[in-house]
């Protein structure tokens, strides 16, 4: 069997782990193991945090749509239980959106959800 001499892709290696640890503070910038040990755990934290990010968006929706709620008399279960037995299908995400940026548009989704 020949001998390999692993030099181009050592280097294809290093740096491709080194160009992603660019702007780190230290050691974590330019010493190959520190570096490569803090990419990993920054990519185990962006691919866990792109998963919490849908979930911070939900329970903030779902608290704008609780605040207006209770401006017009209503819990949150209680507006979107009404919400759903009047056939209203919008998802949360628009419902803060009309929450926040239409307050007579929610007034008479909170007169709707009531009755």
């Amino acid at each position: 069997m020949p001998r390999v001499k692993t030099g181009s892709v050592r280097r294809k290696r290093r740096k491709r782990i080194l160009k992603h640890s660019k702007g780190y503070r230290g050691g974590r910038n330019n010493l190959r193991r520190t570096a490569k040990e803090a990419v990993e755990k920054g990519w185990n934290h962006a691919y866990a945090h792109r998963r919490a990010r849908k979930r911070d968006f939900r329970r903030l929706w779902i608290m704008r749509i609780n605040a207006a709620a209770r401006l017009h008399g209503l819990t949150y279960s209680r507006f979107m239980y009404g919400i759903k037995t009047a056939g209203i299908d919008l998802d949360r995400k628009v419902l803060a959106d009309i929450a926040v940026h239409d307050a007579a548009g929610f007034e008479q989704l909170a007169t709707l959800a009531k009755g």
